[in-house]
């Protein structure tokens, strides 16, 4: 395949809301001839997105969120909703006519995954027991189903079952928008429980099915940058692209 570049865009810190909008922005003005683009983005304070279809109000404590001050953000894509605190969120764009776009949208997750995959194993310094997994887990309860990392789902990256990275896309005639979630620590319980509503499996599915890529001890925001700077050579090195910064 001809070699191209990639945009990488880095919009700092803002609003989950900021977030998300500017996501929606790059979809709805994607020139379906120009490079792809991988998007960074940080959080101002505590934050989460949810789904286009979802209303958080079903699944969430909203006393509890506003107690904790938890920001949320509704994405232009679909999928459950995702807490911002342990994890490192990015986003990838690809426009119709570019080669790595597909009409068939588990074509796509898997293009990105297996980028995601590459840059797990390079972190972690081993691709050992590291795959996608081929088809959705069970779901503990319905509420589990709208919460990313309470449900591996296919073509999500898991080690031992367990889900490292998940993702939601939006497909239009312009290209594609994958926004992706990678964990890197184990959520707080004590904080889950304030925020999500009682008596759902919610909290245990996301005990089992999570697995964290760093401990506890270890440094987050020195995680994130690790992480994104293996994305980046991932998405040029495994796939025959030469970036453009």
């Amino acid at each position: 395949m001809k070699k191209t570049d990639w945009n990488i865009l880095d919009t700092g810190i803002r609003l989950a809301s900021e977030n998300m909008r500017l996501d929606a922005e790059l979809l709805e003005t994607l020139d379906p001839h120009a490079l792809p683009i991988l998007h960074f983005y940080d959080w101002e304070g505590d934050s989460a997105t949810y789904g286009y279809f979802v209303d958080p109000a079903d699944f969430l404590d909203l006393e509890g969120v506003k107690k904790r001050g938890l920001n949320l953000g509704k994405r232009p894509t679909g999928g459950g909703i995702i807490f911002h605190i342990w994890d490192l969120a990015f986003s990838v764009l690809i426009p119709a006519n570019h080669a790595r776009f597909s009409e068939n949208t588990l074509d796509n997750y898997a293009f990105v995954n297996n980028a995601v995959l590459a840059a797990v194993s390079t972190f972690l310094e081993s691709r050992s027991k590291l795959e996608l997994i081929k088809q959705d887990a069970f779901a503990l309860d319905p509420s589990c189903s709208r919460f990313c990392m309470a449900q591996p789902t296919k073509y999500d990256v898991v080690f031992q079952g367990r889900k490292i990275a998940g993702a939601a896309q939006r497909k239009t005639k312009r290209g594609f928008l994958h926004q992706g979630t990678i964990s890197l620590k184990m959520p707080s319980e004590e904080y889950l429980k304030s925020v999500l509503l009682p008596e759902t499996k919610v909290l245990d599915a996301m005990k089992a099915n999570t697995f964290a890529l760093m401990g506890p001890e270890e440094d987050l925001k020195e995680g994130r940058y690790a992480l994104r700077d293996e994305l980046q050579k991932q998405f040029t090195k495994e796939h025959d692209y030469v970036t453009k910064s």
